[in-house]
């Protein structure tokens, strides 16, 4: 009697296991970002009214809807680019001439750097990036809910939800950029500044319009911290140049592009490579300073110098001018 009991008892707990199972998969991904429909229809207010104005009245909610219906109620492991077709038709918007930004390994620094839209206009500057830019979001299949305890992964499966959006985001930013357009790397990353298979390798480099564009420029920009893994003309930027060339574009080239780095020595000013050399003159020529100006000395006396070479040039009787 007891063992007859103990086998229906684990007939069930192994029925009640298929059964827990068989409603709804555990993915290895992050869940769907928390009261994702106010964050992204907010986000497309923000976007048409204060971030970029120009690109016109948007239905946000039809947006939204065309967004969700991508994804609901399907397989999340069976989602396609072209399920984004109308979302990416809707929200789509003119990207302006010698305004787009390219990047790999790079993310944040890109996102300080284009200063949504007043630099540069990368893809998560544009409507439909600004839409998914650092949000999850996933399905169910045979629900009309989102999955907000877990989310498949690329490695789990390709064509999920967030991966598929990207690609289709991806190949549509590239389509419409024109001009001179721009690429940041990363020359600190490991395997290289540029991945031979990634989104700008597989999806953006191969949606180019040839003929709508004018130069690619590539700035190779190692962290503070270093190392030097990567520069123009070796290793995988080179491959990448040869790449581009092969396709008929002009292509240059730049290692630690100054503006850049002015802006990672923004929240690091002592580090050495902040330390900028300077030769600075006075209106009539003379040199007043060669070499990092980082001395207070050196900086005050550079301050008084300009003061009196402007004040004597007056022809002034001031004491600063006796000085000599």
């Amino acid at each position: 009697m007891n063992s007859l009991f103990l086998s229906l008892l684990l007939v069930s707990l192994l029925f009640m296991k298929s059964f827990s199972e068989g409603q709804g998969k555990k993915w290895k991904g992050e869940g769907t970002t928390q009261n994702l429909e106010s964050i992204v229809i907010g986000r497309c207010y923000e976007y048409t009214i204060i971030v970029n104005p120009s690109v016109g009245e948007k239905n946000c909610s039809a947006l939204w809807e065309a967004f969700k219906n991508a994804f609901i109620k399907k397989d999340p492991c069976n989602i396609l680019p072209t399920d984004y077709e109308l979302f990416i038709n809707l929200s789509l918007h003119t990207i302006p001439p010698n305004k787009s930004l390219f990047w790999e390994n790079n993310q944040l620094l890109v996102s300080r750097f284009a200063d949504k839209t007043r630099r540069y206009m990368s893809l998560a500057d544009t409507l439909f990036g600004f839409f998914g830019d650092l949000l999850n979001w996933c399905g169910q299949a045979n629900s009309t809910g989102l999955d907000y305890d877990s989310c498949p992964t690329t490695e789990e499966c390709e064509n999920n939800a967030v991966e598929s959006f990207w690609r289709m985001a991806s190949m549509t930013y590239a389509q419409h950029s024109s001009g001179v357009i721009h690429v940041l790397l990363n020359g600190s990353a490991e395997g290289g500044a540029y991945p031979v298979k990634g989104f700008f390798a597989d999806f953006e480099i191969p949606n180019l319009q040839k003929d709508k564009i004018s130069e690619v420029v590539i700035w190779v920009v190692d962290d503070l911290e270093g190392p030097d893994r990567d520069s123009c003309g070796i290793h995988t930027v080179e491959i990448l140049e040869n790449r581009l060339k092969n396709l008929g574009h002009n292509v240059t080239c730049t290692d630690n592009y100054k503006s850049v780095i002015f802006l990672l020595c923004v929240d690091h000013p002592d580090h050495s490579k902040c330390a900028f050399s300077s030769s600075i003159f006075s209106v009539d020529g003379s040199q007043l300073s060669d070499g990092p100006l980082t001395d207070t000395g050196t900086i005050w006396s550079v301050v008084v110098s300009l003061l009196r070479t402007f004040i004597c040039s007056e022809k002034t009787p001031y004491a600063l001018c006796d000085v000599h």
